[in-house]
């Protein structure tokens, strides 16, 4: 069992790996697909966007979904809907068609992350899960890198229609390999690791906890702001970062996939040291607060220099600027999806938390893609706005997970949130 863990959290990487790039394909494209079917930058800012609808309010009910049916089951079945209308997206020939088949990619992929929460929370303990939590969270930079050189390939040799068949078939061999793979443990085998995995304080009122109840806890609502932040951010890498190059700083279709890596290249060590900086203080003594907190905190603040790189005009000095960011936010994300595990009242609920602050994380992703197309509509092509908006989530991202998130540690499970008058006496670090 020890060993099957670190294959499911592989299996998880790959996962989101598919995920992103699935997902950020659409992104890479989107300058044939402007061609292609005579649109501007408002009505694809329009179509990057009906993803993150779905995708973000099939969160909760999707975190929910896996807390009844368990990951083994929810994960494979989302991969399996993602992946069909990915593949959906080539045969699209209008803003409507192609708006529709993102919608129904947003309902699939909303499913990964909760699951590979849940998954984590199952089979490890405080002391490994920021780490682990890193390694599947990787998967996103994985993808995202992955994306521009591989679609910009297939978009070279085949056509952009090509890039979302070919992307979409490959889930379905991630799932034909989850079915031979995966193995849920024997029932004794669950009870020793689980029970040491996921220790929990005894309480009576444990078994009636509901799931509305969870929102009585400003630890809840700290975590929703902040991911919204740190969210905003990074989809701007996934959305609008190809155009921005090609646009703004005039990469070909080839420098786009060498150059345009390097911020993604950047953050996957980046997310793998966050995972050991915050597992490496907590078990040197620090409480699970301060370890969470000094990553995620440091990390948004840092990513804060993504505003810079509108204002220089040497393009190695802008992807570095870039690289910082997207590094220190993946330092950051490798904390921040540990905290449904670490404050998850009961493990009932660790997919269901997972659920809620990934849905006010994705509504990021409405609002980042819409925006920056609306501001370079309006600004002629000018990337700056949106830019310097972004650098300010980050420092209010810092401020609400140093504030407003409370202590690292189980929120109390009674519906009627008795706990949570002491909940804020007990919010610093």
């Amino acid at each position: 069992m020890r060993k099957m863990r670190w294959v499911v959290i592989f299996l998880c990487f790959l996962a989101i790996a598919v995920n992103y790039v699935d997902r950020a394909n659409l992104a890479v494209a989107a300058p044939q697909i402007e061609k292609s079917l005579g649109i501007g930058p408002a009505e694809m800012g329009l179509i990057l966007s009906g993803f993150f609808w779905t995708y973000a309010f099939m969160q909760m009910p999707f975190g929910w979904f896996v807390d009844r049916v368990g990951a083994r089951i929810a994960l494979p079945l989302a991969v399996g809907w993602w992946s069909l209308f990915t593949a959906a997206t080539a045969v699209a020939s209008s803003v409507g068609a192609m708006f529709g088949c993102r919608l129904m990619l947003g309902v699939g992929e909303a499913g990964a992350y909760p699951s590979c929460a849940k998954l984590v929370a199952q089979w490890f303990k405080p002391a490994e899960r920021a780490i682990a939590t890193s390694i599947f969270d990787s998967g996103s930079r994985v993808g995202s890198a992955l994306s521009i050189p591989l679609v910009a390939l297939i978009i070279s040799t085949a056509g952009w229609k090509a890039s979302f068949v070919i992307t979409g078939l490959v889930g379905i061999l991630w799932i034909v390999g989850w079915l031979v793979i995966y193995r849920s443990p024997a029932h004794g085998d669950m009870t020793g690791p689980t029970d040491a995995i996921v220790p929990r304080p005894t309480r009576s009122a444990v078994p009636q906890a509901t799931w509305g109840s969870l929102f009585r806890h400003r630890t809840l609502w700290g975590m929703m702001l902040g991911f919204f932040c740190l969210n905003f951010v990074i989809y701007f890498f996934i959305t609008w970062f190809p155009s921005y190059l090609v646009q703004t700083r005039g990469f070909s279709l080839k420098s786009l996939g060498t150059l345009g890596m390097i911020p993604a290249l950047v953050s996957i060590p980046g997310g793998w040291l966050g995972g050991l900086v915050s597992d490496a203080l907590y078990r040197r003594g620090w409480s699970l607060t301060a370890s969470r907190k000094t990553c995620m905190v440091g990390g948004m603040l840092l990513s804060s220099v993504i505003t810079l790189s509108a204002f220089t005009s040497n393009v190695y000095l802008m992807l570095a600027f870039f690289g910082v960011a997207y590094g220190s936010l993946a330092f950051a994300a490798a904390s921040i999806w540990s905290l449904p595990a670490d404050v998850a009242p009961t493990p009932n609920h660790v997919a269901s938390i997972s659920g809620i602050q990934n849905f006010a994380s994705n509504l990021a992703g409405i609002v980042i893609t819409t925006f920056t197309g609306v501001m370079v509509a309006l600004t002629k092509g000018s990337f700056t706005i949106p830019l310097i908006v972004a650098g300010g989530f980050c420092f209010l991202g810092a401020f609400s997970y140093l504030v407003i998130v409370g202590r690292i540690e189980p929120l109390p499970a009674e519906p009627g949130g008795q706990h949570g008058g002491t909940e804020a006496a007990r919010s610093t670090v």
